[in-house]
């Protein structure tokens, strides 16, 4: 396995695609239900096979990240060969940018001694997809990238 299975709840939600997936191997319901039962090993190789194409997918249309901690927002934007960061670190104790009040203070405050604004780009390795996953791994979010974008163009970047 390449990525990470799918959670059940992520499961339910792709139920139909899923039942296409098993149909395009030409698995139908009842013999899905013989495999999950007299074939457990083959079952969950299914799963993982699945789970890989749909994280392979989602990761392939991904150009937008976020991870938000209580003093630190990192915003990525993804190319073919670069990894850029917009990274917007608070140095005021007082302040979690995870919380509403937290984040109207920053909007506020852009400008504070107490805001710190950094960038950086790195090359995206021959894995693309799995430099990707890392980043949602540690709690990376994908998005459409209109925070980037804010930034980026008040930047001047």
């Amino acid at each position: 396995m390449k990525y990470a299975r799918l959670s059940k709840e992520q499961f339910e939600e792709l139920h139909q695609e899923f039942i296409n997936f098993l149909a395009s191997q030409s698995i139908t319901g009842d013999e899905w239900e013989d495999i999950k039962i007299n074939k457990p090993e083959v079952a969950e190789e299914e799963l993982d096979i699945f789970s890989d194409l749909v994280w392979e997918g989602v990761l392939n249309q991904a150009r937008f990240l976020e991870h938000f901690s209580p003093n630190q927002i990192y915003l990525f934007k993804i190319t073919e060969t670069t990894l850029n960061l917009i990274a917007i670190k608070v140095e005021n104790e007082q302040v979690d940018v995870t919380t509403r009040q937290g984040y109207n203070w920053l909007q506020q405050n852009l400008m504070d001694d107490r805001v710190s604004l950094y960038t950086s780009a790195k090359a995206v390795s021959d894995d693309r997809n799995k430099d990707i996953f890392a980043l949602v791994q540690q709690g990376a979010v994908i998005t459409k990238g209109e925070l980037y974008e804010f930034f980026e163009k008040h930047l001047n970047l």
